[in-house]
């Protein structure tokens, strides 16, 4: 049995936290490297699930961080990465793109949060021993649903002082948001290497200077990590002047195209010197370093 909860406590306890937990994390989000991701009301961590080694089942944490109650549909879905980093939906997997979806079970496939309450999905890793080695891939798409009127429930009565045309069509637009995140499962040791090329330093029109590269990968499983750009001065001073989190190239991919605006900071003359990129994966318990870069400044 399936038990709410708040996303930031044990997830076999059971209760329910205020939401000042959850605006606490998001206003220190962008100074952590937390893996968590949120559209419309629903919040939902981690913002991806990687089945490798021993592991057999996750759990996915839902909130609703919004004012009413929301019902949120789960699925699995196919994508494809394009070069730019977008995606789109397929239904037939690429070259050398296998799908999750047979191997993933997860329930439930519903769930109705009250306002400020969270709930955990149990996603379970089926029959992994009958796969060949590599990466396969599949996307969790958490599509919220409209809400409807009860059947026998009277609509609400217009004001006494509104006219209404009863000729007229009235026409409701209500939107529906929806949130896709990856499932990964591997088999084998990863032999994936990445590295960096075209890189290019130009100014954008707001007067902001933008970085141009593109990631290369390589390999058997898809890159995933985080982008460090630091300018070092002529007198060898280094500041950092960009970070990018959760940059993915994933399989079959073997590029990904990547643009990345730098921060204005007092001091840093982006017409001298030099630009250095670090790309690094995740990993809880060592850094890894996929590829770095240095280019000269003119």
């Amino acid at each position: 049995m399936l038990t709410k909860h708040s996303i930031f406590s044990n997830p076999n306890s059971l209760g329910k936290r205020k939401i000042t937990s959850i605006l606490f994390l998001l206003s220190i989000i962008n100074c952590l490297p937390i893996d968590i991701i949120g559209q419309g009301n629903l919040l939902v961590t981690p913002r991806r699930l990687v089945f490798e080694g021993n592991t057999r089942s996750v759990d996915l944490n839902l909130a609703n961080i919004g004012q009413d109650t929301a019902t949120y549909a789960i699925s699995l879905i196919q994508m494809r990465m394009n070069e730019d980093g977008t995606f789109e939906t397929i239904t037939t997997p690429d070259e050398g793109q296998r799908f999750a979806d047979k191997n993933i079970r997860f329930y439930p496939r519903s769930v109705t949060l009250p306002p400020e309450e969270a709930q955990v999905v149990k996603v379970q890793l089926n029959r992994s021993n009958k796969l060949e080695p590599g990466e396969y891939r599949s996307h969790f798409y958490f599509r919220s649903e409209p809400k409807t009127v009860a059947l026998g429930e009277e609509p609400a009565e217009a004001d006494s002082t509104t006219v209404v045309d009863t000729t007229s069509i009235s026409i409701q637009i209500i939107p529906i948001f929806g949130i896709t995140m990856p499932v990964i499962i591997r088999i084998g040791e990863s032999d994936t290497e990445v590295t960096m090329s075209d890189i290019s330093l130009d100014m954008a029109s707001d007067s902001t200077w933008t970085i141009k590269l593109k990631f290369n990968r390589t390999g058997n499983f898809s890159a995933y990590g985080d982008l460090l750009v630091d300018h070092i001065s002529s007198a060898g001073e280094s500041t950092s002047v960009g970070r990018a989190n959760g940059i993915a190239v994933y399989t079959p991919n073997s590029h990904r195209w990547f643009d990345l605006k730098l921060q204005n900071i007092e001091g840093v003359d982006f017409s001298s010197g030099k630009i250095k990129l670090l790309y690094t994966a995740r990993s809880d318990v060592k850094q890894k370093k996929y590829a770095e870069a240095l280019i000269d400044l003119k």
